[in-house]
């Protein structure tokens, strides 16, 4: 039948036609080909060279290139590769913690807010792998910032390092698991042998090792506890780091990273708690912790096991003066202030409970709190004595330990043990006051029950 047909042209071959028609086509083939899996995965950029693909991510924010690095497992793993490059380590991980020329608060939350970027980024580009692999890779990357290591600073109270350091922790580990997070403290517990140097502090004299001391404390805070938004997440790792140790020493390193410090070094101040009455700022931490731990329902921690915290850390390192150990309760909360002091009644513990109440009294007036705060908590504590006759005797040994205290101060007064300030004149006073309004509410409270 084609034999016959004359043609004033030449017939291409079917077999050429396919091959032209497949080179037209080569987009879609090639989709379907055997080399698929690299263009779906890396799109337009197979086209470019590795360099130029680099290149590209350095004009890229470091928020573009975390979700950049969520298109494909192939990108993620030339984004790792970047990340490790010289060029995108120096460009990735600023180290300008120690920058005085900027407004400190303007820098400091620029450089802050890029390293809960670069977390973010870290996140998402090793997100296929293990958690011991990701954090294997995340610390080789990481190795070359000295400031982020534990020692590795020689101004740590002025750097920004651990801060940031912590931060970007925060945001790689945000969601993860409690079997997960387990895995992060281990790793840094091995990375900076974390627990020999606590143990180093908790088994030495305090303030023996001051800079060890420092170093963990600002590792703890500003590393593992005060980046996070939930208190559970605080108290899971908070838990993390007293749990493995004797409550004794759980007292002692929470001393150590909450504790009152020396505006001058910032170094743990070990004498402050039995030697004056300090203010609310030197304990706030401490209170803050122990609301932390009692609060969040943790279920590594009881209210006995908080209570016993809380009395171990009431002689850390010696036996605290009254008034400080009250101020703490009353920061501390209703609810830890009455367990404590009904874990007293209970144990038969009347006489220090009733010098307590005293100073309840005295640091109310000196704070300016009401009264009737401390005459209610009195009542309150009442109730857990079982008879009339047991809690008739409590008040009494009130009333006796307001006397006893009394002539206690007056007593160093007029021996001449006056210092600077007349501090020891100026807390007879504060307590004299107390005494007055604290009985003043009671005769309210009674007066009002008599005409209910």
């Amino acid at each position: 039948m084609a034999s016959r047909i004359k043609t004033s042209f030449t017939l291409i071959p079917n077999q050429k036609y396919r091959r032209s028609n497949r080179r037209s086509n080569s987009y879609s083939s090639d989709t379907h080909g055997s080399d698929s899996q690299p263009l779906s995965t890396f799109g337009n950029f197979k086209a470019l060279p590795l360099e130029i693909f680099q290149i590209i991510l350095k004009y890229l924010s470091v928020k573009d290139i975390s979700m950049l690095s969520m298109v494909s497992k192939t990108i993620s793993q030339h984004i790792m590769n970047y990340i490790a490059t010289s060029s995108g380590s120096k460009r990735l991980l600023l180290q300008d913690f120690h920058n005085l020329e900027l407004p400190s608060k303007r820098q400091d939350s620029a450089i802050l807010e890029h390293y809960r970027s670069l977390g973010l980024l870290f996140k998402r580009c090793t997100l296929l792998l293990p958690t011991r692999e990701r954090l294997k890779y995340i610390h080789k990357i990481l190795a070359e910032v000295s400031c982020f290591k534990f020692s590795g600073c020689a101004a740590p109270i002025q750097c920004l390092g651990l801060p940031c350091y912590g931060l970007f922790l925060q945001t790689l580990t945000a969601g993860w698991d409690e079997l997960e997070c387990h895995r992060v403290y281990n790793f840094l517990c091995e990375l900076t042998n974390l627990s020999r140097k606590m143990q180093a502090v908790v088994c030495s004299k305090p303030g023996s090792a001051r800079k060890l001391e420092l170093r963990i404390r600002l590792f703890c805070r500003n590393v593992l506890l005060d980046h996070w938004i939930h208190e559970s997440d605080s108290a899971f790792w908070l838990t993390r780091i007293l749990k493995p140790w004797p409550m004794v020493n759980q007292a002692r390193l929470l001393y150590i990273i909450f504790g009152p410090t020396s505006p001058q070094d910032g170094q743990v101040v070990w004498q402050k708690m039995i030697e004056e009455s300090t203010d609310e700022s030197s304990l706030k931490g401490l209170a803050g912790a122990i609301r932390l731990l009692y609060d969040t329902g943790t279920k590594e921690w009881t209210a006995d096991d908080v209570i016993s915290l809380v009395d171990e850390l009431s002689v850390v390192p010696r036996e605290w003066l009254l008034e400080n150990n009250a101020r703490l309760l009353i920061l501390s909360g209703n609810n830890i202030c009455f367990t404590f002091m009904a874990s007293k009644a209970v144990n038969g513990r009347a006489i220090e409970l009733a010098k307590l109440i005293v100073f309840l009294a005295l640091v109310c007036e000196k704070e300016l709190y009401c009264m009737d705060w401390a005459v209610k908590m009195t009542q309150k504590v009442c109730k857990v004595f079982s008879t009339p006759v047991e809690r008739s005797n409590f008040l009494q040994k009130v009333a006796n330990a307001f006397a006893c205290v009394t002539m206690e101060m007056l007593q160093s007064i007029m021996s001449g043990d006056h210092d600077e300030d007349d501090r020891n004149f100026l807390n007879l006073f504060h307590l004299v006051h107390a005494q007055a309004n604290f009985h003043k509410e009671v005769l309210y409270l009674t007066m009002n029950t008599l005409s209910a």
